[in-house]
């Protein structure tokens, strides 16, 4: 079974997994250095580090490594702890890198005006596969988002109805106006995507949570809305917009603390709708 296959075919398929190699050895193992391990998210695994207690330790922090994102080495001294005797004449040291396996990040844009073509662009450079929806076939053609993974024209509801996000899915919703935005966050928050922004002042933002909530939409759903999105780093043009946009979605991709939703005050529910927009008015005129 070769790993490099499998490992594209975890990626193809959406999938999550964690790749485990000996880099240094030093003495005697039960391997080889370069030896890899390849551990799926069902908790599968294709090659070997040489079995025993050492790869079932691998085996449990690749599945710490897929969740948290971020990789780890680890050390094992063969020698000095009994737990890793197996009766075999090993007395070495190696050291172990792992690795995550991610899906391919999936940016869903909704509308293909100024600021999505600039968004388009930024966003592709820094590694998203950039699918652009709108129902205007004019703005929604390959003339204006050539590299584009998909280009769809047609009816946002249409379109919605064959996209299924998941946990590596990310969404910007820049339609051209308020109607729209509202039908494309509507479906948006009942998704399993992992971002969700919303371009648009604080006051149209609560304006749309409320209409939303008054159809039965649950409160904590837009917790992970990002609204105004993108980092607030005084963007003003539709390129330092998409920027400040593309910086957010790297922030949340690489799971930085400057990656909390603008809006996450909203999940404490405290607040009615008069409570919602006396907020915004003393944070607009404190900003």
């Amino acid at each position: 079974m070769d790993i490099y296959e499998e490992i594209v075919k975890l990626r193809q398929e959406g999938r999550r997994g964690a790749v485990a190699t000996i880099v240094n050895v030093r003495g005697s193992i039960p391997s080889f250095e370069t030896a890899k391990m390849l551990v799926r998210d069902d908790g599968s695994i294709a090659g070997t580090i040489g079995g025993g207690c050492v790869e079932a330790e691998v085996w449990q922090a690749a599945r710490e490594v897929m969740e948290s994102e971020k990789p780890r080495s680890l050390t094992f001294n063969l020698n000095q702890d009994p737990k890793y005797d197996t009766g075999l004449v090993c007395g070495g040291t190696l050291d172990i890198f792992i690795e995550p396996v991610l899906p391919p990040a999936l940016l869903y844009i909704f509308g293909a005006g100024h600021v999505s073509v600039n968004l388009y662009k930024v966003a592709r450079g820094a590694g998203f596969d950039v699918t652009v929806i709108d129902d205007r076939e004019a703005y929604a053609s390959r003339e204006r988002f050539p590299e584009a993974k998909e280009v769809i024209a047609e009816d946002f509801e249409q379109a919605m109805s064959r996209i299924t996000p998941g946990e590596s899915s990310y969404m910007v919703i820049v339609t051209r106006g308020h109607r729209d935005d509202m039908r494309v966050l509507r479906w948006a928050v009942q998704t399993r995507a992992r971002y969700i922004g919303m371009i648009g002042s604080k006051r149209k933002t609560i304006s749309i949570f409320r209409e939303l909530t008054k159809e039965g939409i649950p409160a904590h759903l837009f917790e992970r809305v990002h609204a105004p999105v993108g980092l607030d780093i005084g963007a003003i043009t539709p390129e330092e917009i998409a920027v400040a946009i593309t910086a957010e979605l790297i922030a949340v991709r690489r799971r930085a603390e400057r990656a909390l939703p603008h809006m996450s005050w909203f999940k404490s529910q405290q607040l009615d709708a008069a409570g919602l927009e006396a907020h915004v008015d003393f944070k607009e005129h404190k900003d």
